[in-house]
């Protein structure tokens, strides 16, 4: 075989080549630049990134002519295009044109779908990626899939379901590489998204943290503002709020760009600066009044609980004995039951948690966070309330010069919660819902 021939059979392998490489480059490039470059010029990225990505697209057209795979050549350029976070109307020209060629050229579906996903095009980019699995069962499809189905659905029901399915491609995403931090970040946002869609079972949060862990380990999930900024959301709902904290100004400072890491961190930051303030004035209520609250506590205001027993959550029947709010240790306050009166109620951005203050007899003042309440049946200053086996936890926060240290008990249900002498009933609960970032990457 001569010279010549063995030039014409290789050079166009040779120059496919080239254009991966000059592809994958461009990737690894975007998801190692924090890495490479520090947090320091996070706010460089998108700049720099898209310089590269013009670059690639001046190698790519070099090639155009002498890559004989048009199909494999359309993905490249439209991969290219798809490599920044807005949607990109010459990608999708580019990627169609691809799967047209060759509709068997999974790598193409999924970044055609990657590209519906950013201009809000769901069911379309639900196809896509459906459609790349028919080819090839591999780990982008599965857990961009993951991320839609979480999106799609009409009933309560219908949407747990669909969430039930998003962890399980979730888990096949993760089977296929288990050293692919992103995989195990997404498994994490669906398993956080489970926790609400199915009652709030703890085991489906623990499973959410155990993801982020295992994602935080590989470098270009840990440099993802998603993983940071969707964990602190679930930190902030477990009242941890300094890794709440830390973790929304991770995720600004991975992307400067991105608004909703800093309104969080201001938003959380303003919450307790007002239970705080509003502890120790026991909701600026002037002392007169105060006092005729306190004096207007009775024991008919324990309810049902006045008889000493009531029946947990667990289905169990407990006995309760009352006691003063200074008397609470910190965790779970088996077999007692506390009253008060409402002293205020506490602004907050989000309507997740119901909070408000509360005294007892002794004038102790105490914030109380309630989750799972129906919009607009909280209670109001003045209310008696009454709450058995609190659940007591003590806050400590130092975050930029702000120092934040109470108190606080946590209602999970507002069905244990007696107001006036009478139990909340069902229509006073309302799931909860939380805010998870999910962006195809």
């Amino acid at each position: 075989m001569s010279l010549d021939i063995i030039t014409v059979m290789v050079l166009p392998c040779l120059l496919l080549f080239a254009g991966k490489k000059a592809v994958d480059d461009l990737y690894r490039f975007r998801d190692h630049f924090v890495e490479n470059h520090g947090i320091e010029k996070a706010a460089q990225k998108t700049e720099e990134v898209s310089k590269l990505m013009k670059e690639t697209l001046s190698t790519l057209e070099n090639h155009k002519d002498s890559i004989k795979d048009k199909a494999v050549y359309y993905m490249l350029q439209g991969k290219t295009l798809n490599v920044l976070p807005s949607h990109s109307p010459e990608a999708d020209e580019a990627l169609s044109k691809a799967v047209k060629l060759d509709p068997k050229l999974v790598e193409a579906w999924n970044q055609l779908g990657e590209n519906y996903w950013k201009k809000g095009n769901v069911p379309l980019a639900k196809n896509c990626f459906t459609g790349a699995l028919n080819h090839a069962k591999n780990k982008i499809s599965l857990r961009n899939l993951s991320m839609v189905l979480r999106q799609v659905g009409g009933s309560p029901s219908d949407r747990a379901k669909l969430v039930e399915e998003s962890v399980e491609k979730a888990k096949e995403a993760v089977q296929l590489d288990i050293q692919d931090g992103t995989s195990w970040l997404i498994l994490g946002n669906a398993y956080m998204s489970l926790f609400f869609a199915v009652g709030q079972a703890s085991q489906a949060l623990d499973q959410c943290m155990k993801a982020y862990a295992q994602a935080e380990k590989d470098p270009v999930a840990r440099d993802n503002p998603d993983l940071h900024f969707n964990r602190a959301v679930a930190y902030s709902y477990e009242e941890n709020y300094l890794s709440a904290l830390a973790g929304f100004t991770r995720a600004s400072q991975l992307d400067p760009s991105w608004p909703d890491p800093q309104t969080h961190e201001s938003h959380l930051v303003a919450f307790l600066t007002n239970v705080k303030e509003l502890t120790q004035a026991k909701g600026k209520i002037k002392p007169k009044k105060l006092q005729s609250m306190i004096e207007s506590i009775k024991p008919s205001d324990l309810g049902p609980y006045g008889g000493g027993t009531y029946t947990s959550p667990l289905g169990k029947a407990v006995d309760l004995t009352k006691c003063k709010f200074n008397e609470l240790k910190s965790d779970v306050n088996q077999n007692k039951v506390i009253v008060g009166k409402v002293v205020c109620t506490i602004t907050t951005s989000q309507p997740v948690p119901f909070s408000f203050c509360m005294v007892d007899d002794e004038e102790t003042c105490l914030p109380v966070t309630v989750y799972n309440i129906a919009q607009g049946c909280g209670v109001k200053i003045g209310d008696s309330v009454a709450i058995p086996e609190p659940y007591l936890q003590n806050v400590k926060v130092n975050h930029k010069n702000k120092e934040f240290e109470f108190s606080s008990i946590r209602v999970n249900s507002p069905l244990v919660l007696v107001v006036n002498g009478k139990k909340f009933g069902i229509d006073k609960q309302a799931p909860s819902v939380l805010a998870v970032r999910a962006m195809c990457e």
